[in-house]
C-alpha cells in the first residue's frame, strides 16, 4: 500500500479548451519524443511513496538529474504526484468516499536550477506555473478493511499516483540540473492558505497532495542518489535534523537512497 515514506523520514509519507488549443497541445506532445531523462514507473502503479507537503511542513521538494542528451527548444517535464485526498472521510479508516472521476484543481509551480559548487543550488533557469485537475484518491475498499485503502490487481493503497506535465519552450535545461515543483498548502508554501474555507465538506484537498518518490532512471541517471532538495521550516523533515538551516530551498543530504522524486524530461 505504498504511502508516504515511514518516519524520518519522519511523515515522508491546464485546462484545454476544444478545438485549437487541443490540436496545439497534441502538436507539441508529438515534438517532444526524445526522453532524456525518466523515473517514472511504466505502467503506472496504483501509488508508490511520496513526500508529503503540509505533514512535513514543506513549501518545494526535488531532486537533481542528468540528462542522457542536450535539451532542445521544446522540453516537456512530467512530474510524479499522489493524492491521498477523499471527498469525504479519511484515508487510512476506512471512511474515504470519492465519486469515480472527481477532481479539484490546483496550482503547482515547477522550477529548474543549475547545480552550484559544492551541490548546492544553483542559478534558477525556468519558472512555469500550471493549474491541474487533481483526481481525489478512490473510496475505501472492502477488500482492505482494516486499512481504508483502495484496491487495484491484488494491492490496497492509500494514495492514488499519477502524472502533470509542464511545457517550456526556448529553455536550455543544463546537463545537470535540479528539478523541483512547489505549492502551497493550508499552512506552509508562498502563500500559506489558512484560513481559506476549502471548497469541500472534507479537509483541503491540497493539503492530502504529495510527490511521488523512486528509485534508478532508466533514462539519464541520477548524479545525487542519496541527496533530494528540500525547504521545510520543520527540523525533522531534513536528514540532518535541520542544523544547516531550514526554511530554504537546500541541499538534504544522505537518507534519501531509492527516494527520487518522480521527473520525466522529453525534448524535441
Amino acid at each position: 500500500m505504498s504511502g508516504r515514506i515511514p518516519t524520518r523520514r519522519g511523515l515522508l509519507a491546464v485546462l484545454v479548451t476544444a478545438g485549437l488549443t487541443l490540436c496545439a497541445a497534441a502538436t507539441a506532445d508529438a515534438m517532444v519524443s526524445e526522453v532524456i531523462y525518466n523515473n517514472i514507473p511504466s505502467p503506472l502503479p496504483g501509488n508508490v511513496p511520496s513526500q508529503a507537503f503540509e505533514a512535513t511542513s514543506t513549501s518545494e521538494f526535488g531532486g537533481a538529474v542528468e540528462l542522457a542528451s542536450p535539451s532542445k527548444s521544446l522540453t516537456k517535464v512530467t512530474v510524479g504526484m499522489s493524492s491521498w485526498a477523499c471527498q469525504s472521510g479519511g484515508a487510512e479508516d476506512g471512511s474515504c468516499l470519492t465519486t469515480m472521476g472527481a477532481k479539484f484543481e490546483w496550482p503547482v509551480t515547477l522550477k529548474i536550477y543549475s547545480v552550484g559548487a559544492g551541490n548546492s543550488v544553483g542559478t534558477q533557469v525556468a519558472q512555469l506555473t500550471r493549474a491541474f485537475k487533481m483526481p481525489y484518491r478512490p473510496s475505501a475498499s472492502a477488500k482492505c478493511a482494516g486499512n481504508g485503502g483502495w484496491y487495484r490487481s491484488g494491492h490496497c493503497y492509500h494514495g492514488k499516483l499519477f502524472k502533470i506535465a509542464f511545457m517550456l519552450k526556448g529553455v536550455t535545461i543544463p546537463s545537470r540540473a535540479i528539478v523541483a515543483v512547489a505549492y502551497n498548502t493550508s499552512d506552509y508554501g508562498a502563500v500559506p492558505q489558512r484560513p481559506q474555507p476549502c471548497n469541500t465538506g472534507n479537509s483541503c484537498p491540497y493539503d492530502s497532495l504529495n510527490v511521488a518518490v523512486t528509485g534508478e532512471p532508466t533514462v539519464g541517471s541520477a548524479p545525487l542518489p542519496e541527496d533530494a532538495f528540500l525547504s521545510s521550516t520543520w527540523g525533522g523533515a531534513y536528514c540532518d535534523g535541520g542544523t544547516a538551516g531550514t526554511g530554504s530551498f537546500r541541499l538534504d543530504a544522505g537518507c534519501w537512497g531509492g527516494f527520487q522524486p518522480e521527473i520525466q524530461i522529453a525534448t524535441g
